[in-house]
């Protein structure tokens, strides 16, 4: 681990800010891109691989697991290889699991995807424990929130052109793949069909593993400082000292599960659109897009997370601002299905024209991008505020509360097979609850008793 001895970190990256903030930047950019494609996979493995709508929707678990299997684990490898290496190593693991669906689209095996994607996620596991302390020490503590937000920003933005480039990628004429069409086939020849069909994947995450292996060699050479943050906390060793365990810190606790559904919400509003677009009768051409447009609602819900918090607004009255939102949007979204316009709207975009159908019930799942966005920035500070000596480990769990985006889309699933993709959408009510509790007093509890 390379450091310049009597010289804090601090100091060391200001003669390199642009070129490290550029860095961490790209980096969450790339959580953002890889992260969001699962809103065009989900659609595309559920015909592709001919599985149900609770089967299709292990593509979300079989990557947000791996935060809760990897969150300490990340830690311990970060600590051995040190942030820079373990970034360079996040980012092979991740190409890794790109080269994985090679094999995967030749044999249509479903195991196999979910394989990829679990490997991709441990490796933006390790990624993302590494870059995210970059993000506080580049600069003033007190901005540290407005960085996060930005970086925020880069994330989403990507989120909104991946499922665009994916989705005219593979979902292009997917609307003949329905189950009538596949149903009157034989065997053999539904086969080729679909083993045509699962084809398409093969060449963009082939992309994707040789442009991951190419940024994980610049930035083994980059000039990006590494960090030691054992010694940040040595001045926090005597504070909570009567405290034998991180589960005395209620704060820290409820925190975790407000993340925890938190996500898991996030997750559905992303990842279930596009298959909700198509069951209200909308085209996977027009439907691809809706993906993109929840998290267009996120970057300008950081915007304005930017602009008020905290000149205007208190972070947890903003957190409590949302989760009503939240609610409110999806009860409308659920009240609204199949109310829409027939009109839609061509924008010119160079090389395409983008369709903008207006549904109300698709518009309010859109909107739970805008109720989501600053939910995590709020959160986790509350989550951690007064930890001391503790804030590693809570730190760590949660990150594994990441996993509330496995199982709550899993539940969706399973909620769309009993009854009806509106419906489904019941589950949001609860966690948004959950949120609010959390925003309005749950973070103040310092004690069980």
């Amino acid at each position: 681990m390379a450091k310049q001895a009597g010289i804090p970190l601090n100091e060391r990256v200001k003669g390199n800010y642009i070129l490290s903030i550029t860095i961490i930047g790209v980096f969450f950019f790339i959580f953002g891109f890889v992260t969001w494609m699962n809103s065009v996979l989900i659609p595309f493995l559920k015909i592709a691989c001919e599985k149900n709508n609770f089967e299709s929707y292990f593509v979300a678990f079989a990557f947000y697991i791996s935060y809760f299997v990897m969150a300490i684990p990340s830690s311990f490898v970060l600590h051995k290889v040190g942030f820079k290496n373990g970034m360079s190593l996040g980012l092979v693991l991740m190409a890794f699991g790109a080269l994985v669906f090679i094999p995967a689209a030749y044999s249509r095996m479903y195991g196999l995807f979910l394989a990829g994607l679990f490997i991709q996620g441990t490796g933006l596991a390790v990624l993302q424990t590494a870059s995210n302390p970059y993000v506080t020490i580049l600069g003033p503590l007190e901005s540290a929130a407005k960085r996060i937000s930005i970086m925020g920003i880069c994330n989403k933005i990507a989120g909104v052109i991946s499922p665009l480039i994916l989705g005219a990628i593979v979902l292009k004429g997917m609307d003949r793949y329905d189950k009538t069409m596949l149903g009157a086939m034989g065997e053999l020849q539904r086969s080729s069909v679909l083993n045509e069909l699962a084809g398409r994947i093969i060449l963009p995450y082939v992309i994707m593993a040789v442009v991951l292996v190419i940024l994980a060699v610049l930035l083994r050479f980059s000039a990006l400082p590494d960090i030691d943050t054992d010694k940040e906390d040595e001045n926090t060793q005597l504070a909570n000292s009567s405290k034998t365990s991180v589960f005395q810190f209620p704060q820290l606790v409820l925190g975790v599960i407000a993340l925890f559904v938190y996500v898991g919400v996030e997750v559905i509003a992303v990842d279930t659109i596009i298959n909700y677009g198509k069951s209200q009768g909308f085209p996977f051409e027009l439907s691809r897009y809706f993906a993109s447009y929840t998290l267009a609602a996120m970057v300008l819900g950081y915007i304005i997370g930017i602009i008020a918090i905290p000149k205007y607004l208190k972070q947890e009255r903003a957190l409590m601002i949302s989760a009503l939102s939240g609610i409110v949007f999806s009860i409308l979204a659920i009240f609204t299905a199949g109310l829409h316009f027939h009109a839609t709207f061509s924008i010119p975009v160079p090389g395409m024209s983008l369709l903008l159908p207006f549904d109300l019930s698709v518009f309010f799942i859109a909107l739970l991008g805008l109720s989501n966005a600053i939910m995590w920035p709020a959160i986790w500070p509350l989550a951690i505020d007064g930890l001391g000596r503790f804030t590693k480990i809570g730190s760590s769990l949660l990150i594994m509360a990441i996993a509330g985006g496995a199982l709550l889309p899993l539940l969706y699933g399973r909620m769309v097979d009993l009854f009806n993709p509106q419906t489904a959408y019941w589950i949001a009510i609860p966690c948004y609850l959950i949120i609010f509790y959390y925003a309005f007093s749950g973070h103040k509890i310092r004690s069980w008793k």
